[in-house]
């Protein structure tokens, strides 16, 4: 660690005998709150739901703790009598109460800015518009077959503050990174950061399509000399980020490229660090599809490389990596059509890609909450490609407008009326794909539910 960053860690506040405030009782709130409680602070946690929409665990455990609850609304008086504020990544940081909050003086952090302050485990952080949860799993088995310890979570499943909070000893900190997670962050610089991509998206938080580039791009700038910017440089912004000149940038794309790092020819992957040393990985065995998923292998990889894993460890991972559950899953073939899953496609970047991946006619279900993007990416996408659509969800009135007169459509009232729909329209060779370009939660918890949906309706149909 260097003296900058040694110094940095002494800095950190204590919270022992002052009020904090937990905003957002997610897994991220828990956390933080029992973090906080442990060392010393009074805590009280801030929700905007009811009580009874609240996780009855966590809230029975924090009230053990003697953490106050606040449920059903935020109080005003609340965030303008506390000594800090630490908000949950699904908290809009731009609300009147902690605009007020910070009005007054009272600092604001997020759950991952917190974490990152009190642990001096070395992270590799990976953000993008699409593919942070593949990456951030593959370079977790990537290291744990090397046979260190490692801790993986940050936007996917445990948060980074739970870590600090159990006190654990990896040799290494995974952590998939939000743009939510990164406008509170203020200190977070890790050992390595991985930009995968940057599109349109969340577009109903953010002002405009800048704003969001903007805080991707936080992502680096923190960080310093011996530490290591990994980005996919074919991505149009990502070419035009410019790290700061002490940090160590490596790039990567499709195509050998004079000062790329990596790079695909003859179904390998070329990979090199400065010291110029080619290593060479064969994609013979990689099960993933689409041209993507190949992109976000050589950031894996060259990540990899950067703190030292074996070739033949490399390798070995690229082969028996099997991807992650709801990201172009393959769920079943019925009567000669296969059925994919890819709900965790919540954006149009991620569903037209899903398009180009398949080699098949699709019959592509698509719909849900509407984020304030523009669809005619995906219409263009589909031309060619889709014989036939079906919508759900609030947004199926926007894609309808978009797809209209130019590939055929249908709008259902729910998943499994829409998986009958397609069933019914595809004909053997075809495929069924679920990409919504939507988030899940007009309908659904989550993506997760609305894949584990989708799923059961596909068996349901193709079982009875």
């Amino acid at each position: 660690m260097t003296s900058e960053k040694k110094e940095m860690k002494e800095q950190v506040p204590s919270f022992a005998g002052k009020k904090a405030l937990v905003v957002g009782l997610g897994i991220s709130g828990f956390w933080a709150a029992q973090w906080l409680k442990g060392n010393g602070a009074d805590v009280t946690l801030s929700d905007i739901r009811p009580e009874a929409e609240l996780d009855q665990g966590y809230i029975g455990r924090l009230r053990e703790l003697n953490v106050d609850i606040e449920a059903g609304g935020h109080k005003k008086e609340t965030f303008l009598n506390t000594d800090a504020i630490i908000i949950s990544p699904g908290v809009p940081a731009d609300m009147e109460v902690i605009r007020s909050a910070e009005e007054k003086g009272i600092p604001l952090m997020g759950e991952m800015e917190l974490a990152g302050q009190l642990i001096d485990t070395p992270v590799i952080a990976v953000t993008g518009t699409n593919g942070k949860s593949t990456v951030t799993t593959f370079l977790g088995s990537l290291i744990q077959n090397t046979g260190l310890k490692v801790f993986v979570g940050g936007n996917i499943g445990m948060p980074l503050i739970a870590y600090a909070a159990r006190k654990e000893k990896a040799d290494y900190a995974v952590v998939e990174v939000s743009s939510f997670q990164l406008d509170t962050s203020r200190t977070f610089s890790p050992f390595v950061s991985i930009i995968l991509n940057i599109t349109p998206d969340h577009l109903d938080r953010y002002k405009d399509y800048e704003s969001y580039v903007q805080s991707k791009l936080r992502i680096f700038k923190n960080q310093g000399a011996g530490e290591y910017v990994v980005l996919n440089d074919e991505d149009m912004r990502l070419s035009l980020a410019r790290p700061q000149s002490r940090v160590s940038v490596l790039s990567y794309g499709l195509r050998k490229k004079n000062g790329r790092h990596a790079y695909i020819e003859d179904n390998r992957i070329c990979a090199c660090l400065d010291d110029g040393k080619s290593f060479w990985f064969s994609l013979e065995s990689f099960r993933l599809p689409g041209k993507h998923n190949i992109e976000n292998l050589m950031a894996g990889v060259l990540a990899g490389l950067i703190i030292g894993i074996d070739n033949a460890v490399i390798q070995e991972t690229i082969n028996s990596f099997k991807g992650l559950p709801d990201r172009l899953e393959h769920v079943c073939e019925y009567n000669g059509i296969v059925f994919y899953n890819d709900s965790k496609a919540t954006n149009v970047d991620a569903a037209a890609k899903d398009l180009a991946s398949l080699d098949r006619p699709l019959i592509l279900i698509a719909g849900g909450r509407d984020k304030g993007t523009d669809y005619s990416p995906l219409t263009d996408a589909a031309r060619g490609k889709v014989k036939k659509a079906v919508f759900i969800g609030e947004a199926k009135e926007v894609l309808a407008a978009s797809f209209d007169g130019v590939i055929p459509f249908s709008m259902a009232g729910d998943m499994f009326e829409a998986v009958s729909i397609a069933g019914l329209s595809a004909t053997r060779g075809d495929a069924v794909l679920l990409a919504p370009a939507c988030s899940s939660l007009d309908m659904f918890t989550d993506f997760s539910h609305r894949g584990r949906v989708f799923k059961e309706a596909v068996m349901r149909i193709a079982h009875g």
